[in-house]
């Protein structure tokens, strides 16, 4: 059995992932309302935060950060494992909750697809079984300190926001050039799908595969450059990181 503390869009995206993989969730929540309705639609149990007993289970904290006080406030007893997907919320925060071990994961929104890209830190004794229980929504890279966590939270939690930025500019050029918009969505969509799929090689060697001399890719690739749109997303990733701290 998983415990997910939250009703939030992530996680709803991990309740589905994980339910896709056969495991037994509960969900725990402050309203009424929306707990009969997640009741409803997935089928799991639910239950009120007021004093819910954590003792001895497996719990998935997916709530937002700033609620953290008040929410351990409403939990009793001790849990097992306490995950945590509260970015920028230290381990050593994360102990207002009591439980044996700790261990911090960032998934990204993708993990209603089976698909996120999940950094895992903590407690080296629940490695194994934390890559599992994360595993089961999609990929995980274990890290060895919180810091680098905090670094993977701009890239693979963030970072889907950043690239739907990309395919949306994409596609609006597409339109611009003649495209219908349901067509240059389409196209971009496949784009994405085809990168996904060579995404094992160097991105500086797909960029040599694709642009050949005084061609296509090369004009386009001189635009992005002039415009600084490496350092940007450089930036962008420094100023998500600075945020988590």
């Amino acid at each position: 059995m998983v415990t997910i503390v939250g009703y939030g869009a992530m996680a709803k995206a991990i309740l589905e992932g994980l339910l896709h993989q056969n495991f037994t969730c509960e969900i725990v929540g402050r309203d009424k309302k929306k707990l009969q309705e997640i009741e409803k639609r997935y089928g799991v149990k639910t239950h009120h935060l007021d004093n819910f007993d954590i003792s001895d289970k497996d719990v998935i904290l997916a709530i937002k950060p700033h609620a953290l006080e008040a929410v351990a406030d409403q939990l009793k007893g001790k849990a097992s494992t306490l995950y945590s997907i509260l970015a920028g919320t230290t381990i050593e925060k994360l102990k207002i909750i009591q439980a044996k071990y700790y261990v911090r994961a960032m998934p990204n929104i993708a993990a209603k697809k089976q698909a996120s890209m999940t950094a895992l830190t903590g407690d080296e004794a629940k490695k194994e079984e934390a890559q599992k229980l994360f595993g089961a929504i999609g990929k995980t890279i274990w890290l060895e300190n919180e810091t680098k966590l905090d670094i993977a939270t701009a890239i693979a939690g963030s970072g889907p926001a950043f690239l739907a930025l990309v395919a949306e500019a994409i596609a609006d050029g597409g339109v611009y050039c003649g495209l219908k918009r349901e067509e240059a969505y389409e196209l971009t969509a496949g784009l994405f799908f085809s990168y996904a799929n060579i995404a094992d090689e160097l991105p500086a060697s797909i960029k040599d595969q694709v642009m050949s001399p005084a061609g296509t890719t090369a004009a386009g690739y001189n635009v992005l450059e002039k415009n600084s749109v490496r350092g940007a997303f450089i930036e962008s990733i420094m100023k998500a990181f600075e945020k988590t701290k």
